[in-house]
């Protein structure tokens, strides 16, 4: 499905932005909303107060699949293993931004403007990446939100809310489809003028979408989140000029019987983890021309609560996935779980400023050298989440 507004903006974009050309690298951000549960997805299997404070959803070590001696994959993350032992995956830990409201809608708000607690800061970062990071005008499908409605992390910028692919077809195979791409072709056939130029070039887009949309490689969920990640790697496979894609798995708001190697927990964990697998495998070398990067609005609380789940917290996770990411480590300023460590009610505190992240993955990857731009005001202290 594609919305009004969002078909207005493709339609001005696809005649009037720059040619499909192929991007050198490509961002997808997966936002994990709800706030999800970094202590039970990568486990502090070392700390003991970890499974004081949890006696009934902690995840027990013999159950992890170990990371570093220290921390463990939730068991549910297997499909994930061999892609973070070969180092093409990376985990962030007790990451998360300076908003300690614990509100979904402030958190998810401010982490997708990417500024400070309440500083004014406006617009999407990834708009103000698009707009920064100069090279030609954003092209027809440079950045692209799978979902019914554009995000705020792409807002005040040139992008498309597209739920499926054949949005973007002239109406398949037949007759009249055919005959409005064939006059069309006529149209735009034998001019340099540079409108007629973007229009031949659309249709050629249009044409590698439709001939994409019937691939059904990858063993990907079959879920929305499943279809989303499909979708953007054929955008990626196509060579279209996509940038930016962005896709959502809600779900990881669990107060309420949480579980621990079985639960809702675990089935989130591993929609994520099947569809990060099946994304990886489906690109094959490729991946070396996509950066994944999973974040979410904030981590859970390290206590559990009377109703066998847990209650919003302060530090979380985040995944970095492909392009460029020094993989095979969990990275973080681990503050520990005893005593006064904890933050508020019995939070694990934020130690890395997920902008830091960010801004690697932006400067290093995607090569905009225009941080202060992206990022306002932060002076960031890069992590070693790029190699090199």
């Amino acid at each position: 499905m594609l919305s009004c507004c969002s078909r207005r903006t493709l339609l001005r974009t696809l005649f009037f932005g720059a040619p499909g050309a192929a991007a050198d690298k490509a961002l997808v951000v997966v936002f994990l909303r709800g706030g999800a549960d970094g202590l039970n997805m990568v486990v502090p299997h070392f700390e003991k107060a970890y499974y004081q404070m949890r006696p009934t959803l902690s995840i027990a070590k013999k159950d992890c699949i170990d990371l570093d001696g220290r921390f463990g994959f939730h068991p549910s993350f297997e499909p994930l293993a061999a892609l973070f032992k070969e180092k093409r995956l990376a985990v962030v830990h007790a990451a998360g931004s300076d908003d300690d409201t614990r509100s979904h809608f402030e958190a998810q708000d401010q982490m997708e403007r990417a500024g400070r607690f309440q500083d004014g800061t406006s617009g999407g970062w990834l708009a103000r990446h698009l707009r920064s990071r100069g090279g030609p005008a954003p092209s027809a499908l440079s950045a692209v939100a799978i979902s019914t409605s554009v995000p705020e992390s792409l807002r005040g910028g040139q992008a498309a809310a597209i739920a499926d692919l054949s949005e973007l077809s002239l109406g398949g195979r037949s007759r009249n489809a055919d005959a409005l791409r064939g006059a069309l072709q006529a149209l735009y056939a034998g001019s340099e003028d540079p409108v007629e130029v973007a229009g031949r070039e659309t249709l050629e887009v249009i044409e590698r979408l439709r001939a994409l949309r019937i691939d059904k490689a990858g063993d990907f969920p079959e879920t929305e989140f499943g279809r989303g990640l499909r979708q953007v790697a054929a955008l990626i496979r196509a060579d279209v000029g996509l940038e930016i894609a962005t896709v959502d798995l809600d779900g990881w708001d669990t107060h309420f019987t949480q579980g621990t190697t079985s639960g809702p927990l675990a089935g989130n964990v591993k929609e994520l983890a099947d569809g990060l697998a099946a994304f990886a495998k489906v690109l094959g070398n490729r991946l070396d021309r996509a950066v994944v990067v999973v974040q979410t609005e904030f981590g859970r609380r390290v206590y559990e609560n009377g109703s066998f789940g847990t209650d919003h917290g302060r530090g979380g996770v985040m995944l970095l996935m492909g392009a460029g990411i020094a993989g095979g480590k969990v990275i973080t300023e681990w503050p520990g779980l005893e005593g006064n460590a904890l933050e508020g009610p019995g939070d694990l505190p934020v130690t890395i400023d997920y902008r830091e992240v960010l801004a690697e993955v932006v400067s290093k990857v995607l090569g905009n050298d225009s941080i202060d731009r992206v990022f306002p005001g932060l002076k960031p202290r890069y992590r070693g989440v790029v190699a090199g």
